[in-house]
């Protein structure tokens, strides 16, 4: 019923990623929040917090695939080392920005940007480095502590950067943000080496990166995964619109609508025992999605701030659910000599949604207004997932005992080809 621990016992590695990032993630996730509340102090603009997340998604959507790829062929921590002190750095830069007299916008653009970018290319080479450092029947448990991780640092970083933003401002949240990379810093440097798969070329290609993608299209059940959050979180996320809303509430709100979310998600991590009972994990997903398109419906018409944030934290308890399932479902179904490729396209599909669908939250909040925003994206996350639901019969009838059959024959099979090669 409770949460398993036994990763953190077994694997070295994983407990030095495990706390590294759980520190620094507590800066990340303040840098989170003031950058897009920068934003709207300095322009009042729901329509440019939106654009924030499409000029992220452009980053990421490029950066995926290229981390996806080397993810394959390169020692993992090396690209986990150099993305960290890119991150360092831009950071630096937004502190520099918060210092001015007068903080300049575009820079703000540009260090969200890049740090969007530097994550989609972290994201492959950790996701490829757990398969190789936990083993296969710890792998939900894994799932179910990095869901732990995030939500603890999505709970804290934004309510607390909150806090800081009002009464400190945002370079005293951004020099936090600084030193609490010491620690992902000091994880990275001390991890094994982890050499990669073998693969038929020695340095990766555009045409092995469409491999992955072929390969993901021709597992509709893999599919189903990307598509299902992709339209959940596109339609059903009103991130971008937290600034606004919360400027009815008082500035120091804003960070409780940031953590809301992550705090149902961690009273679901935390109670997510069940979760290694169940196979039919992609219709667990569906479900769990039209979930959280109910509950973001029911957000939208709250009036109240203690129903609004109550309706956002059962929303992100649901959507933590479709994660657990989805993790498993692609640790249960990708090969290893595929995996860095295809957390690029993980990457791409659980990330693009959020910042898109802050973009489109925003354009719809200019239009019409911020309740029809939110509804009206409630609505169309849980009609789009049951359209996906009938498109795609075989990611509903998944089967995890057969999907992680499936893959051992696959490998197997490669192993072969490579042997006789």
């Amino acid at each position: 019923m409770f949460l398993d621990i036994t990763p953190l016992k077994v694997s070295r590695d994983y407990r030095f990623l495990y706390f590294g990032q759980l520190i620094s993630a507590f800066g990340t996730m303040m840098s989170f929040v003031i950058v897009p509340v920068q934003v709207y102090q300095l322009t009042n603009s729901t329509f440019l917090v939106g654009l924030l997340g499409a000029v992220e998604f452009l980053l990421i959507l490029f950066m995926a695939f290229v981390g996806g790829a080397y993810a394959d062929f390169i020692d993992k921590r090396r690209m986990l080392r150099l993305t960290e002190i890119g991150q360092v750095t831009v950071t630096l830069l937004l502190l520099f920005n918060a210092l001015l007299p007068e903080p300049r916008v575009w820079l703000l653009f540009v260090g969200a940007a890049l740090h969007a970018g530097l994550s989609a290319l972290q994201r492959p080479s950790y996701e490829a480095l757990l398969q190789k450092i936990i083993p296969p029947n710890l792998l939900v448990s894994v799932g179910a502590l990095n869901s732990v991780r995030w939500n603890l640092t999505s709970i804290l970083g934004p309510a607390l950067g909150g806090i800081i933003f009002a009464k400190y401002g945002a370079s005293v949240a951004y020099s936090i943000d600084l030193i609490t990379f010491i620690a992902s810093l000091i994880a990275v440097f001390s991890i094994s080496a982890v050499p990669s798969p073998k693969q038929e070329q020695g340095r990766p290609t555009l045409q092995m990166v469409f491999e992955g993608v072929r390969y993901a299209w021709r597992r509709k059940e893999i599919l189903g995964t990307y598509l299902v959050d992709m339209n959940a979180m596109f339609f059903g996320m009103p991130t971008a619109l937290f600034p606004a809303i919360a400027s009815n509430f008082g500035a120091e709100t804003v960070g409780l609508f940031y953590a809301a979310p992550a705090v149902g998600a961690l009273v679901a991590t935390l109670t997510s025992g069940w979760t290694k009972k169940i196979n039919r994990h992609g219709l667990f997903v569906a479900i769990a999605a039209a979930l959280w398109g109910v509950s973001i419906i029911v957000f939208g018409f709250s009036t109240n701030v203690y129903a609004a944030l109550f309706f956002l934290a059962l929303a992100g308890g649901f959507d933590m659910i479709s994660g657990i399932f989805r993790f498993v479902m692609w640790n249960q179904t990708i090969p290893n000599h595929l995996r860095g490729r295809l957390a690029g396209l993980e990457m791409i599909s659980y990330t693009s949604g959020p910042k898109l669908g802050d973009t489109e939250a925003g354009i719809v909040a200019s239009l019409f207004s911020v309740k029809a925003s939110v509804v009206s994206g409630g609505i169309l996350c849980v009609v789009g997932t049951g359209i996906l639901s009938l498109l795609l019969p075989q990611f509903i009838t998944y089967d995890g005992r057969e999907g992680l059959k499936q893959k051992e024959l696959e490998e197997a099979e490669r192993e072969m080809l490579l042997m006789l090669a």
